[in-house]
């Protein structure tokens, strides 16, 4: 009898353990964040980290399209100025708690806040006051967020902005739970004083190793979620992160060593994505004071003897296209073909003649100029200031590379830090060209190069205020083309996303943005 009571406990355990047998995902990413702290995040690998956290008034589709996150509708003036949403009743905080319009209203006066310090506060700047709070010239109450009620929200823009919407699907829209901010001040963010409104919420963060989110079963969409745990593993070597596919212990890998694609093509063909990206990856120059590189001919003389072509085919294997410009092709809203560096077309020998010419006008001789090659680890990154510095030296220019860890790398830069010459690379966060030039306006945190032009900023100010789209894209095309007369960056490459996808996981669809929220995926 005791044996046959033994028997059914045994049974009756596991079968409560298949029952609640949990769905666990493995997600590698780029890197760990510098911090989970919405409004001080910049990177696309803390994108999506926050995507899985919190949902904003609107959210992403599985196919990147823009759809009703907590507002379930909105309102918009006949004059594209003011904005109303009404939330759904059932938007709840992790801890149960409703998500209100007066979440949203905190949590973007605390973006504008000067002493927030938020690098992409600008991205709300089409807010009535929003820059002027920002600048500290004018209060945070000022803002042009009202909480009409708890569950209507009316936001009035300064400008009609017609891509606002999209606007409010990056990290910067995301609310902020105001109660634990308060109690537990910047500790806000450690696992169990977190309070996230989205399809998950933080258990663990353990850096250089995972983070660890589980479903927050106070989602609106909870019952639709099919995955209950996530692992986000940085992998900054995306070798590592490929050698762990293969094993089964990572389903997806958001990047992928690009020197292994005739590997991964021939063998994981099936799991490869290799799709159209809206990004440009590029080289800031700036140099200390009195260095040549502060010489627009020497650094025009730099980027004419780049062969974009071959880093593009043999550097990274054709997953990235020869880029010529900042703002990347078929892009809405601008001039028809953009614009161009004017030597894209020429042949590269004519092109280190005339770089030699333009060194020698500026006085640097060959062999007298030394820069250091700055970049964040990454054998990808490392091979392609590898292949700068072989192709610097065609010109007599010497190459030496700087490699730097990729948590503080970004920090760095956006810090003012010196450097020779870095690379940088920004993925568009909306489809508009404004969303890559306003990079260089004189006051902006991703302005690496502390790069300054009256003429640039003039153009981008009237662009920011002009309502007839055809007249505006001339505008943003004018500021591209003074950018790439002085080019303190210089636009080498075109992204596109590349990743690794196991045929277990299932709701994964490639798209423009790449955003790829956990709450569409499922396990098989």
């Amino acid at each position: 009898m005791r044996r046959h009571l033994l028997t059914a406990s045994c049974m009756l355990a596991l079968t409560a353990g298949m029952a609640n047998a949990q769905v666990v995902l493995n997600r590698g990413n780029d890197t760990d964040p510098s911090t989970l702290d919405h409004h001080r995040t910049s990177t696309v690998a803390e994108s999506r980290l926050m995507n899985d956290l919190y949902e904003g008034l609107v959210t992403k589709a599985a196919d990147g399209s823009t759809i009703p996150g907590v507002a379930e509708s909105w309102d918009i003036s006949e004059d594209g100025l003011v904005y109303t949403f009404h939330f759904r009743d059932d938007a709840k905080w992790s801890n149960g708690e409703p998500v209100t319009a007066s979440d949203f209203v905190y949590a973007y006066r605390r973006l504008m806040t000067p002493e927030t310090a938020a690098p992409y506060a600008n991205m709300l700047f089409p807010i009535a006051n929003a820059e002027a709070i920002a600048s500290g010239e004018a209060a945070a109450d000022t803002l042009g967020a009202v909480a009409v009620d708890d569950k209507t929200l009316q936001i009035t823009l300064g400008v009609a902005t017609p891509y606002f919407l999209e606007l409010l699907t990056h990290q910067t829209g995301l609310p902020i739970n105001a109660a634990s901010v308060e109690q537990y001040g910047d500790s806000f963010t450690q696992p169990g004083n977190l309070v996230t409104n989205g399809a998950y919420q933080l258990t663990s963060f353990t850096p250089n190793d995972k983070i660890v989110m589980s479903k927050n079963s106070n989602f609106h969409d909870a019952a639709n979620v099919q995955i209950d745990t996530i692992n986000y593993i940085p992998f900054e070597d995306r070798s590592a992160c490929l050698r762990r596919f293969e094993a089964g212990e990572v389903q997806i890998c958001s990047d992928v060593p690009t020197e292994q694609m005739d590997y991964l093509e021939a063998n994981l063909s099936a799991e490869l994505h290799v799709v159209p990206y809206l990004g440009t990856y590029y080289l800031p120059v700036k140099g200390e004071e009195g260095s040549p590189l502060r010489d627009p001919r020497v650094r025009q003389a730099i980027s004419m003897v780049i062969d974009r072509d071959f880093i593009a085919s043999e550097v990274w294997r054709e997953t990235m296209l020869p880029g010529y410009s900042l703002v990347p092709p078929g892009i809405v809203n601008y001039v028809d073909g953009g614009v161009m560096l004017p030597y894209a077309e020429d042949d590269l020998l004519d092109r280190e003649d005339a770089a030699k010419a333009l060194l020698e006008e500026a006085g640097v001789a060959p062999g007298s100029l030394t820069v250091k090659l700055r970049f964040n680890t990454s054998e990808n990154h490392r091979n392609t200031m590898a292949a700068v510095s072989d192709m610097l030296s065609n010109i007599g220019i010497n190459g030496e590379l700087e490699e730097v860890e990729g948590a503080t790398y970004f920090t760095y830069l956006q810090q003012g830090g010196m450097y020779d010459i870095a690379r940088a690379g920004w993925i568009g966060d909306y489809n508009d060209p404004q969303n890559f030039l306003f990079l260089f306006q004189s006051d902006v945190m991703f302005n690496y190069p502390r790069w300054t032009n009256a003429d640039y900023d003039a153009a981008m100010d009237a662009a920011a205020v002009e309502t007839d789209l055809a007249a505006r894209a001339e505008l943003l095309a004018k500021a591209e083309t003074i950018l790439l007369e002085e080019v303190p960056i210089i636009p080498i490459l075109y992204y596109s996303s590349r990743a690794l996808v196991s045929q277990s996981v299932s709701g994964y669809e490639d798209n423009l943005m790449d955003d790829h929220l956990t709450r569409w995926l499922s396990v098989n």
